[in-house]
């Protein structure tokens, strides 16, 4: 019985330091957090609102609201979170391509759950309005969720500079 637990202890502060390196580095930005539901011992659930900056293209920013659960689960890292997210992404100055991309390419990659289900954002390009075109969504390896948004972004002149286009850095 001591070999199973000492195992089962290893095995969860193995799956925390996953779950916790998942999250490390260069992250979102947490704007702020909203309780949704009270728990009296543990946290509570909450809606929490983060920036992104997309890797590739400089002068866009990415907004996304995600439901982040509270109570033992929550407290511990280890709840599945729900599919729902909602995303809005705006060009904040003057807009500049880092580097060619292929349409529906990864802007932004988060896990929802432990082991199984993960959150992305992904780019394309509209060339006939001159759109960038931003889609969320979560997908897991047994089954995906038919949640999503989309948020677009107009490429805009700024600063009397002309508006690139986003076709000439899509990859053909």
């Amino acid at each position: 019985m001591k070999s199973f637990l000492r195992k089962s202890l290893l095995c969860a502060a193995a799956c925390l330091g996953f779950a916790a390196s998942a999250q490390a580095g260069d992250g979102p930005d947490l704007i702020f957090r909203k309780s949704t539901t009270f728990k009296l011992l543990t946290p509570n659930d909450k809606l929490a609102t983060y920036a992104i900056d997309d890797p590739a293209v400089a002068g866009v920013a990415c907004y996304y609201t995600v439901p982040e659960k509270g109570g033992v689960a929550g407290a511990f890292g280890v709840a599945e979170e729900t599919s729902d997210v909602s995303l809005a992404c705006r060009q904040y100055g003057p807009i500049q391509f880092k580097e060619k991309f292929a349409q529906g390419d990864v802007v932004f990659r988060e896990s929802r759950s432990l082991l199984f289900k993960r959150m992305q954002i992904v780019r394309g390009c509209d060339p006939k309005r001159n759109v960038l075109v931003y889609m969320v969504y979560s997908d897991k390896i047994i089954e995906g969720s038919p949640k999503n948004s989309t948020s677009t972004v107009a490429i805009q002149p700024w600063a009397g500079e002309p508006a690139p286009k986003c076709a000439d850095f899509v990859k053909q």
